[in-house]
Order: structure tokens, then C-alpha cells, then sequence
């Protein structure tokens, strides 16, 4: 998966198509991520001492990885992520790049 945690992201799809927002988690093995402010679901929970009115409460929920688009930190738009192989301090390492503007993510 390219995106990662902290990550900045653009909803392509969806409901809330447009929207920017930081990744807070990553699913890897569902391909999912949460982000953050995107994706909203209404939860009713019972009292609890953590939460002793109860109620209804709103929280981000899960959206499929495919649905959105890394923002490139040097240029500021959404582009795709690309992998190459860069030389590291004692080896060759992975890294990411942004296919737009050729930078290491």
C-alpha cells in the first residue's frame, strides 16, 4: 500500500470527493485507511463511566485506499506514487516519489 500513516491525502470519490485531510489509520490487509474529518458514520452508544450521557456519537469511518490521491508536499496537488531505489547510508533502500513532480515523498 503507498499511502501511509500522517500522509496527506485528496478524496477522489465518493461522497466527500474534494475533501483534504491527514491519514490516522492505515488497514493494510483490508486496504483501508481513516482520514481525518472524511467519512463520517453515527454511532449510538450506551452510558458509560468514559461517556455518561451517552447518545450519538459521529466518528470517521474506514474508505477503501483506491478513493484517494497523496498530495505531492512540493507542489501541492494530487499525484500518484511511484517506488524507486536510492542509496542509502550502508544500502540501497526503497523509497517514494511523487510521479508528478519527481521528488521523494
Amino acid at each position: 500500500m503507498d499511502i501511509k500513516k500522517d500522509d496527506q491525502v485528496l478524496v477522489m470519490s465518493g461522497n466527500d470527493r474534494g475533501k483534504k485531510g491527514r491519514v490516522l489509520k492505515v488497514f493494510p490487509k483490508k486496504n483501508r485507511i481513516i482520514v481525518e474529518g472524511v467519512h463520517f458514520i453515527k454511532r449510538h452508544t450506551k452510558p458509560s463511566q468514559v461517556n455518561p450521557q451517552g447518545g450519538i456519537v459521529e466518528k470517521e469511518s474506514p474508505i477503501h485506499v483506491s478513493n484517494v490521491m497523496l498530495i505531492c508536499p512540493v507542489t501541492g496537488s494530487p499525484t500518484r506514487i511511484g517506488h524507486k531505489r536510492v542509496k542509502g547510508a550502508k544500502r540501497m533502500e526503497w523509497v517514494r516519489y511523487s510521479k508528478k513532480s519527481g521528488e521523494v515523498v
